[in-house]
């Protein structure tokens, strides 16, 4: 899921190596992956009223629902 959300990532902003996600597992059903732009690139991972955002997350819970799991997206300004 990291490795989705990353390359997702790495295609919507103009500087792609200031990409970092963080995965961390609270439990064994909840995962909270943690992304990191450049300034310069949060409005475009976050797109106009939220819709990119929205729709990373709609796509990332379908993965994690697969598996049995819960995902969570948070991006850090």
């Amino acid at each position: 899921m990291k490795e989705f959300i990353e390359f997702i990532s790495k295609h919507l902003v103009d500087n792609p190596d200031s990409v970092d996600v963080d995965e961390k597992t609270p439990d064994e059903k909840k995962i909270v992956l943690t992304l990191k732009v450049g300034a310069e690139d949060v409005g475009k991972v976050i797109g106009k009223q939220g819709k990119t955002a929205q729709a990373m997350r709609t796509l990332l819970t379908a993965i994690a629902a697969k598996e049995g799991k819960r995902a969570i997206l948070e991006i850090l300004d």
